[in-house]
């Protein structure tokens, strides 16, 4: 926290130094990222030991968890803490079942499967019952065990990235370290000798899944010193969603918007409101962010209806 956002956060050679929470900002491909340093959490935090219950909510609502571990304990921890925060309706580094549930007035329990899966009717049924759900249509798109079938039922689930930082590597041996790296969505560093905090700073970016997107006054060179940050997603990256993020207002009087980038098929093309481009163009466009090119970079040049 102190290295990489420069607030002053308590570190000790104790354990729970953190007693509340710290918020930094981290300045980074020309965004800011806000950290939140929580403080840490026993076993039992999801009943509530130790206000778990209040450190875990304030998780719930973050876009990346990074979990701290210390290289010279055991690695025990990490499936604790893992533990705490599936009980609270967490799913780390999960994606939501791609299944379908939907209840209905009549009918009983209807179930079906496009693949070959473990689910069968009678454990359906049995775990609808157990929720008092006597009518309601499943659907599997794909293999989908009982648990998960479980969190669409609850409906209260949230499935957030995580990110495992493994701490002070610099006090155990080699053959240690090669174990920690079977070890998914794992960064090691030593935050006392500065080891490996850019990796760690590129791993975030890589892990939040974020775009740059430049705008262009009219008239005017491209302003790249303050992008406008776009979730990396079919959702967020329309014309659309990036003039939401400027203001609402621009959509009334939205006409067309020219766009520089690999996405079109010239520079600059106009297109609609619902243009986006593909995932793995914009993840070219913004990988070299030192190289500033009308040509590998996205700019918008917004025009409005006439009056």
């Amino acid at each position: 926290m102190n290295k990489l956002t420069g607030t002053e956060s308590l570190a000790a050679a104790y354990e729970f130094t953190t007693l509340t929470c710290i918020p930094g900002v981290i300045s980074y491909m020309g965004s800011k990222l806000q950290l939140l340093d929580l403080p840490g959490i026993i076993e039992g935090a999801k009943d509530g030991k130790g206000r778990g219950r209040q450190v875990i909510a304030v998780a719930r609502s973050c876009n990346l968890i990074m979990i701290t571990l210390d290289a010279s304990k055991p690695a025990v921890h990490k499936r604790l803490i893992e533990h705490e925060l599936e009980g609270f309706g967490i799913r780390l580094n999960k994606k939501p079942p791609t299944l379908i549930f939907r209840k209905k007035d009549r009918g009983g329990i209807t179930f079906s499967s496009s693949v070959q899966t473990s689910l069968t009717p009678e454990s359906v049924r049995a775990i609808c019952a157990e929720y008092k759900v006597h009518n309601a249509d499943v659907i599997l798109r794909e293999e989908t065990t009982e648990d998960e079938l479980i969190d669409v039922i609850e409906g209260n689930r949230i499935y957030i990235p995580a990110l495992y930082i493994v701490n002070k590597i610099d006090a155990i041996t080699m053959e240690e370290l090669e174990l920690y790296d079977r070890l998914p969505h794992y960064v090691p560093i030593s935050s006392g000798l500065d080891w490996n905090l850019d990796g760690l700073l590129e791993e975030i970016w890589s892990r939040l899944n974020l775009i740059r997107v430049y705008t262009k006054p009219k008239g005017q060179i491209p302003d790249y010193g303050a992008p406008v940050i776009l979730k990396n997603d079919e959702r967020h990256t329309t014309i659309e969603a990036f003039c939401n993020k400027l203001h609402k207002a621009i959509i009334r009087e939205f006409k067309y918007a020219l766009v520089w980038g690999v996405s079109v098929k010239f520079n600059p093309q106009k297109v609609g409101i619902r243009h986006a481009s593909s995932r793995s163009q914009l993840l070219l466009c913004f990988s070299c962010p030192e190289r500033v090119d009308t040509n590998s970079e996205i700019s918008f040049q917004l025009g409005r209806k006439r009056s």
